[in-house]
């Protein structure tokens, strides 16, 4: 079987242009495209197994040939494209990119592309980790702060908007320790809840 694949990322663009190529490409080949999958407006921010090229994935088997306009449309990142292609050479499927006149294949060729794919793609994690290590240094110079404020996740607290049962049940002189556990929470945080909110309690019992 011989399947053509298209995309594009938006609505607006058309992938008529790529259908040429790909028509062109088969013609001159002497093949006849038995099945077309299209993903129209699908963002290649989308992994492969998650739009319509993850179905035709499924179904290709060995020796059919899949015939795309280059090597971009079959992932959203280096990576993405990798375990693609990789899963191609597995099933013994041809695949040709017709812009950049290429294969990806089981031949020493298909396979010295993905080891050239593979070497990028690790080079790109790498210069992502160093870009990242880099703007923390820069940070920590510019006197910046790194992570999460401090005090910052005591904002909010846990009994949050359970003040009014809390309140009642303080009211009918319920122990606190009873209140807790009923609540589902340690003693601890109970009494923290109520030392915090000490204006909506009595002052006096909330430091109790």
């Amino acid at each position: 079987m011989i399947y053509a694949y298209y995309r594009v990322s938006t609505e607006l663009q058309n992938y008529e242009s790529q259908k040429v190529g790909v028509i062109d490409f088969a013609n001159r080949m002497n093949w006849k495209i038995d099945k077309e999958y299209i993903d129209d407006g699908v963002s290649g921010t989308i992994l492969a197994k998650e739009r319509k090229l993850g179905t035709l994935l499924n179904i290709l088997n060995k020796d059919d040939i899949l015939i795309t306009s280059e090597l971009s449309r079959l992932g959203r990142s280096t990576s993405d494209v990798i375990n693609t292609c990789q899963l191609l050479v597995k099933k013994g499927v041809n695949c040709y990119l017709v812009k950049q006149v290429m294969s990806i294949d089981n031949t020493p060729m298909g396979k010295m592309m993905i080891a050239i794919l593979s070497a990028f793609a690790e080079m790109e994690r790498d210069l992502i980790s160093q870009r990242t290590i880099e703007g923390l240094k820069r940070r920590l110079l510019e006197g910046s702060t790194i992570g999460r404020p401090k005090g910052i996740k005591n904002k909010k607290l846990k009994l949050d908007g359970k003040e009014d049962v809390i309140k009642e049940m303080l009211d009918n002189k319920i122990p606190k320790t009873k209140i807790a556990k009923k609540l589902k929470v340690s003693i601890s945080t109970l009494k923290r809840f109520i030392y915090k909110k000490g204006p909506f309690f009595d002052p006096l019992f909330s430091h109790q």
